[in-house]
């Protein structure tokens, strides 16, 4: 799928235009991604708090296995989607992943709707949704750094990110809203159909590129419809063969760790001060929803001007040297308040800063490492950091370890986080020159 390249004109920009360094004929292509991740982060976040309260109800002391059970079920899954992967071309690969989730939600809403073997089904429906957050936003900008140029995403990714971040606001505030009225399976549906919303954005995405082709404003892409190829695990390959992926991968490792720490720790005070599972649900997506109005003006306003006027290596390593502070100011004071705040910093410097950073990162990258090694990275190895953090904390508290000194165990993982950020923007500015192959020279075995 050839990036989409602006076309030169002569109108003079309006002030959103200028604001946003956006350019007038990228206006149609931008707002469908920004809907596209709006109407998937909405569908996401009004499941991600009955997950976690899910969690909690089934014992924080037992959370550890739920995260286990989660990399196991990505470790099955990766060779399921690699094959797919390679067998459908790029334009229909995204729908069918999508769909297949649609019909999973559904399926949940049958068996809780039912009360078949609940405690079960919970169970099972955490590991879901788990790996369910993971695919979606992996192919999602999986699609976007295939769509955009590497200039294009120092500009608009942070724009994109925004839209996401609406519809994290708005997930969480359905949520919080109705979940103690109307139970929170009820609102399994209305994922559904924000999630199919989203689906109609990837069409419309791709029936604008094939518009702009037909018009001549860009060259086809003949590969656009052609499947990826590759084996069902030239992922794992391509990341163990690069220097430059298997350091994506370390980031992405070293970032689990103390937000796994931080998760269970917030966890832990939930659970101690509320026993009502609708009350936990809507305190777990009222942080959330601090989270993401936090995230929202930052995307919009902050992060391509970082982007532009510091570079990648100081924006991926930004946030997590604030982690290493925030950190150390909850094992001083390691109460519920200090922990929200720490949380909020954090994740809405991830979501708006950190992640976008991330993303523009695979632009260097060929077409089938940014479906297939983007994948690996952004769900193995990311639950593989959950489970390590997720047994470290059960390990820790076993030995009687306090929050604040369970805390202390992520700053050096975030100063460590932050160095090998700052050596990945570099590479990524090296690299500024080359121009990754649409196919890999040499296929993995």
């Amino acid at each position: 799928m050839r990036p989409l390249r602006a076309a030169s004109h002569g109108a003079t920009p309006n002030f959103a235009e200028r604001l946003l360094s956006i350019q007038r004929d990228e206006w149609p292509a931008l707002a469908l991604a920004f809907f596209y991740f709006f109407f998937l982060l909405c569908s996401y976040y009004i499941l991600r708090p009955i997950r976690d309260e899910m969690g909690i109800a089934a014992g924080v002391s037992n959370m550890q296995w739920l995260f286990t059970g989660t990399f196991f079920a990505m470790i099955l899954v990766m060779p399921l989607y690699g094959a797919v992967a390679s067998r459908l071309p790029r334009r229909r690969l995204v729908p069918v992943v999508y769909y297949f989730f649609i019909a999973n939600i559904f399926v949940f809403y049958g068996l809780f709707a039912g009360g078949i073997d609940h405690a079960w089904v919970a169970r099972v429906f955490f590991v879901w949704v788990s790996v369910f957050n993971l695919f979606v936003v992996s192919v999602f900008w999986s699609l976007l750094v295939d769509l955009f140029t590497a200039e294009q995403a120092r500009r608009l990714f942070g724009v994109v990110a925004a839209g996401g971040s609406a519809g994290a606001i708005a997930g969480p505030t359905i949520t919080a809203a109705f979940a103690a009225q109307v139970g929170p399976v009820a609102l399994l549906p209305v994922s559904a159909i924000l999630l199919l919303c989203a689906v109609g954005c990837v069409h419309g995405l791709v029936a604008h590129v094939r518009g702009r082709e037909a018009a001549g404003i860009h060259r086809p892409d003949p590969q656009a419809n052609e499947p990826l190829g590759g084996s069902v695990l030239s992922g794992v390959g391509s990341v163990l063969r690069s220097p430059y992926l298997l350091g994506i991968a370390v980031f992405v490792f070293l970032y689990t760790l103390p937000g796994g720490l931080l998760y269970f720790s917030q966890a832990s005070l939930i659970d101690g001060m509320e026993s009502d599972p609708g009350r936990r649900t809507q305190i777990l997506a009222s942080i959330d929803l601090v989270v993401n109005i936090a995230t929202i003006g930052t995307q919009l306003f902050i992060t391509s001007f970082l982007a532009r006027r510091f570079g990648l290596a100081f924006t991926l390593a930004l946030i997590p040297v604030l982690g290493a502070i925030g950190i150390a100011c909850f094992a001083i004071w390691p109460v519920l308040p200090v922990l929200v705040a720490l949380q909020v910093v954090r994740r809405a410097g991830e979501f708006a800063i950190t992640k976008p950073a991330r993303e523009m990162l695979w632009s260097r990258v060929s077409d089938i490492d940014k479906y297939k090694a983007k994948n690996v990275v952004d769900t193995v190895v990311y639950r593989g950091g959950d489970v390590l953090s997720s047994w470290s904390f059960t390990l820790f508290t076993a030995a009687g370890l306090s929050l604040s000194a369970i805390a202390l165990v992520g700053i050096p993982v975030a100063l460590v986080w932050a160095g090998v950020g700052i050596m990945l923007g570099r590479a990524y500015r090296a690299s500024a020159g080359q121009q990754a192959p649409r196919r890999p020279a040499v296929e993995a075995p």
